[in-house]
């Protein structure tokens, strides 16, 4: 295998914006800390975090010939880290973040690309063959690469993010997945139920933010896994924190520790990640990882 991890789909250009609070007061005009943008958005967050754990790691996208398209593509050249992409004049995605004080944050995403975007194969079909595993993530193109993921019989995951268990959008990526990830802020009691039964998913993580995470699966009880805190590294900025979770968990489970293990490597990079600034500007390294888990 030439690539340990490849991910489909996912990067773009994220405006942080520091507001004083949520929601925001009805007023004209509200004076913030200076605006500052990254590249960013789920499946660079993967990437990125898988790459920084040591992983051989490539992305492919659709973005823009554009401002923000090149900045991707300069950081990845500078990264050395492999990307693929195809142009479409719709432009690079875009989201503005809200974040307070304490952390929390509004996203208002651009997702830009038109319903039902085919996409070259090629894009994919390559880096598929020669990955030990494929993430997905849930842009409307990347389900096209599901089949590919499929028929070359590596690993598969996806990141639901915010579903809400009836959206017919994310079935394809919930139930092709071996792993799926989604985020408890909206799930329904019987969304984990449904993947389970109606997908190959051997696990399905639940991420609950400050409650910690659980880890569902199809022949025996879920588990708990607490919440970490890291007491030199409070809580500034959630952005990409589960995406800092879903690249330790992977990195830890390619390497062929437990879920358990896993999860809570995910915990640790998860809690990391809140403590820096921005999207993706300080992801946890393999180094920091380890040290870490070792006082655990």
């Amino acid at each position: 295998m030439e690539l340990d991890v490849f991910v489909i789909g996912g990067v773009g250009i994220d405006t942080i914006v520091r507001v004083p609070g949520l929601p925001l007061d009805d007023v004209e005009t509200i004076h913030v800390e200076p605006v500052e943008s990254y590249v960013g958005h789920t499946g660079h967050g993967v990437a990125l975090g898988c790459h920084l754990l040591g992983l051989r790691t490539g992305l492919a996208d659709v973005i823009g010939d554009d401002e923000e398209g090149y900045r991707i593509r300069k950081l990845y050249d500078d990264l050395r880290l492999p990307l693929h992409v195809a142009f479409h004049p719709s432009g690079t995605r875009r989201s503005v973040n809200l974040v307070t004080p304490d952390g929390r944050r509004l996203a208002l995403y651009d997702g830009r690309h038109p319903a039902g975007l085919q996409v070259d194969p090629d894009l994919w079909r390559t880096s598929c063959a020669q990955a030990e595993h494929v993430h997905v993530s849930i842009m409307d193109f990347a389900r096209q690469a599901l089949p590919d993921a499929l028929a070359w019989g590596c690993s598969i995951s996806t990141d639901l993010h915010d579903w809400d268990g009836r959206n017919d959008y994310h079935k394809d990526f919930a139930t092709a997945a071996d792993i799926v990830f989604v985020s408890t802020s909206a799930l329904t009691l019987d969304a984990v139920d449904w993947i389970l039964a109606n997908g190959r998913a051997r696990l399905v993580v639940a991420m609950a933010g400050a409650d910690g995470s659980y880890l569902h699966f199809p022949d025996r009880p879920p588990q708990h896994i607490a919440a970490i805190e890291l007491p030199d590294r409070p809580v500034v900025d959630t952005n990409g924190a589960g995406d800092a979770y879903v690249a330790a968990f992977l990195a830890r489970w390619l390497d062929g520790v437990s879920w358990y293990d896993a999860a809570v490597a995910g915990s640790i990079a998860g809690a990391w990640a809140c403590g820096s600034r921005g999207t993706h500007t300080d992801l946890i390294t393999a180094e920091e990882l380890a040290a870490r888990s070792r006082t655990l």
